[in-house]
């Protein structure tokens, strides 16, 4: 090794899903919309003026957080954008959690949190979920460093009550509390009204679920205006331009058109529903999803097995092999024919299996 090398900051890092590129595939493993942006974006892109990318972007990304403003009755100085909810998350981690006191999350959840955690030095421990997969509230009633809860959480699918998230709120006045709710347009109670209760609240959101815009990378957060200073401080201390120039004006036209996204959305929610009670019917056992992914276990046959013959049929779900949650698929919603497709072949995997026994 060479002696530079042990300087090198050691971290574990965060394993996105796989991005596989095959003909004839059906990916249901990354939680990506199966529907294009709003018809509004993609006249965007058409007449975007490309002599505009020698210039500079608006550092402080104002046709976006006006846009967001608009839709979400807020001022500029409330919200916080980034490339991804990965990058505001990641910044909100830097700015505000440099406490001894341990950061508080629980311990199935979005994997990167303990990645920024680890990069940051920040001290944290997770909280053991319920067996049924739910925050009991009462175990974040303590000192801390800060919070952050993933709402409707990933993957579980499920979703905290927004009467429980102000009891964790009212609990922990003199802590920042993160609720990431990048899935909340599928069903979940968002947290947005609590801003004007709580000036220690930042919400965050994402284009990549219920926008269908994960590959232009959009990230956003609402918050006390203090809050959202504090973040851009940190931001342009390291890069005042994150923000590329199309993504600011393709973000706006998608927050614009409220109609088609509500459409989407919609749309999700049935499809979510009928494969739902398709897997139920074929022996799953289905958590209360309130996202655009559902969370199945098979009563008899292994989830790793039925995940691998998937793969084989060129059918990707999303397979954790860990604790507790080991036997358990998380499958995205696709379109309905996506899905029709992948009920018939787990069906198919099911039946072998069990006369196979396994």
């Amino acid at each position: 090794m060479k002696q530079w090398e042990q300087y090198f900051r050691k971290v574990v890092p965060y394993v996105p899903g796989e991005q596989p590129n095959q003909p004839g595939m059906i990916k249901l493993n990354t939680n990506e919309n199966p529907y294009p942006p709003s018809p509004k974006v993609k006249k965007a892109v058409e007449e975007f003026k490309t002599d505009n990318l020698r210039l500079y972007p608006d550092p402080a990304s104002t046709v976006l957080t006006e846009a967001l403003g608009k839709a979400y009755s807020l001022k500029n100085e409330q919200i916080f954008v980034g490339v991804g909810s990965d990058d505001v998350l990641a910044t909100a981690f830097l700015t505000f959690f440099n406490s001894e006191e341990p950061i508080l999350f629980p311990d199935i959840t979005y994997s990167f949190y303990e990645v920024w955690a680890a990069l940051y030095n920040i001290p944290y421990e997770t909280l053991p979920l319920k067996e049924d997969f739910t925050i009991r509230k009462e175990d974040y009633y303590r000192k801390n460093g800060g919070i952050v809860i993933a709402n409707p959480n990933a993957p579980t699918s499920l979703s905290l009550e927004l009467d429980a998230v102000r009891d964790i709120l009212e609990h922990n006045r003199e802590s920042i509390v993160i609720v990431d709710e990048a899935y909340v347009d599928f069903g979940g109670e968002s947290a947005l009204s609590l801003l004007k209760e709580f000036e220690n609240l930042l919400v965050v959101q994402t284009f990549s679920k219920s926008y269908s815009m994960a590959g232009i990378r959009i990230g956003y957060a609402f918050g006390a205006p203090s809050l959202i200073k504090a973040l851009n401080d940190v931001k342009y201390s390291y890069n005042s331009y994150t923000m590329n120039q199309p993504s600011l004006y393709y973000g706006a036209e998608a927050v614009r058109d409220s109609d088609y996204h509500k459409e989407i959305i919609e749309r999700i929610r049935k499809t979510r529903a009928r494969t739902a009670e398709n897997l139920c019917e074929l022996g799953f056992t289905i958590l209360d999803s309130r996202t655009n992914f559902l969370f199945a276990a098979h009563r008899e046959v292994p989830a790793e097995l039925i995940f691998e013959k998937l793969r084989e049929k060129k059918i990707y779900v999303r397979y954790f092999k860990k604790p507790r949650i080991d036997n358990y698929l998380r499958i995205t919603i696709g379109t309905d024919e996506e899905m029709a497709a992948f009920i018939d072949a787990v069906s198919g995997i099911i039946k072998t299996s069990i006369l196979t026994n396994h």
